[in-house]
């Protein structure tokens, strides 16, 4: 081999490793699903580890910590009698004050956007919540569709989808909301987020 196609080899290899060092994620085995328990009962999602490493990650992180621990679905998008999305896992959401729910907290950690044009709104697709000015802002909160919504394509990063438990997101979505607001009547508790194996997915369900 020439000196020059071993200078190319050995660019081509540094950049990389240097692209894999920065991007410094392991979104963890594709085998690995989301046991979501809450107080209306349980959802199952499916992580896209490879077109979301990233945001992957960072739920499976915050899950492993217990983070979701107590938080609340506490938004309700509808459209024109619609039923669109549940929104929940903001921090402020266990004992905050009603008027900061869904603002999310200062110190959180934030995570950029990952769009990939195979992965769309359709029901079912979770994806994170984010601010509406930065489409690199997102923290913990996250929704899942009921509907389809390509209004959000390319604008919200879909991270992962409903495998089983989608009566439970119906239920949430179709629940009471305070007048004049997007907030549920009665809480829509997280008891629980388990990262677990799919094989072992249905004992956590009985």
């Amino acid at each position: 081999m020439s000196t020059l196609k071993i200078f190319v080899v050995a660019l081509v290899l540094g950049l990389f490793l240097l692209g894999s060092s920065a991007c410094g994620v392991d979104p963890g085995s594709a085998d690995e699903v989301a046991v979501i328990d809450t107080s209306y009962g349980k959802i199952v999602v499916e992580f896209f580890p490879k077109e979301a490493p990233r945001n992957v990650a960072n739920f499976k992180q915050l899950a492993r910590e217990n983070f979701y621990e107590g938080t609340k679905f506490h938004r309700l998008v509808r459209d024109k009698g619609q039923y669109i999305a549940i929104q929940g896992g903001d921090p402020n959401t266990i004992s905050g004050d009603l008027s900061t729910w869904g603002k999310g907290q200062a110190n959180q950690k934030t995570v950029p956007a990952e769009f990939v044009k195979t992965l769309q709104h359709f029901r079912g697709m979770v994806s994170m919540a984010r601010r509406g000015d930065d489409i690199n802002s997102a923290t913990s909160q996250f929704f899942i569709c009921t509907t389809d919504w390509h209004e959000w394509d390319g604008k919200y990063s879909i991270f992962a989808r409903v495998i089983a438990g989608m009566n439970v997101v119906d239920s949430i979505a179709r629940a009471p909301m305070v007048k004049n607001s997007e907030f549920p009547v009665d809480p829509v508790v997280i008891n629980k987020v388990t990262i677990t194996k799919r094989d072992q997915v249905q004992a956590l369900m009985e």
